[in-house]
Order: structure tokens, then C-alpha cells, then sequence
């Protein structure tokens, strides 16, 4: 083989080795990034039932509140049971 022969073929050789290294990094970097989003979508809906929870928990103590206490609104009459301010 020529001396120009065995340079383009060591040329291509270490190109396509380049290439598969870069495709194989960026591969692993998309699938990190992805499951990353997995992770924040977890934590998001995490959250999102725990305000659920101390809504839910906060509308409870209101009703009771409204059996033994008188609530009045913003007009100063007084509410009366089930009504909302």
C-alpha cells in the first residue's frame, strides 16, 4: 500500500472511531437528561398530593370550625351552615 493509501485509511479509521464516540456520549447524555424529567415529574405529582392532602385536610377543620363557631362575611351577616364566604 502507498504511503496516501495507508494515511486515508488510518484518516477514516480514526473519524469513524470519532463518531462513534460522540454518538455513544450524546446517547447517554439524552437518556440522563430524560430520566431526569422522570425524577422532576415524580417529585412534581409528589407535591401536587400534599397540597391536595392539606387542602382537602384545611376544607375539613373549616367545616367543623362552621358547626361550632359563627362565621360571618365580609358584610357582617352572619353565614349560615354550607354557605361559602
Amino acid at each position: 500500500m502507498s504511503r496516501a493509501s495507508k494515511l486515508t485509511l488510518a484518516g477514516s479509521t480514526i473519524i469513524a472511531g470519532g463518531i462513534v464516540v460522540f454518538v455513544h456520549y450524546a446517547q447517554q447524555a439524552e437518556k440522563a437528561a430524560m430520566h431526569a424529567g422522570v425524577i422532576r415529574d415524580i417529585e412534581q405529582q409528589r407535591v401536587k398530593m400534599e397540597r391536595l392532602a392539606d387542602f382537602e385536610m384545611q376544607r375539613a377543620l373549616e367545616q367543623e370550625y362552621r358547626k361550632v363557631q359563627k362565621v360571618s362575611d365580609e358584610e357582617g351577616s352572619v353565614a349560615r351552615p354550607g354557605q361559602r364566604r
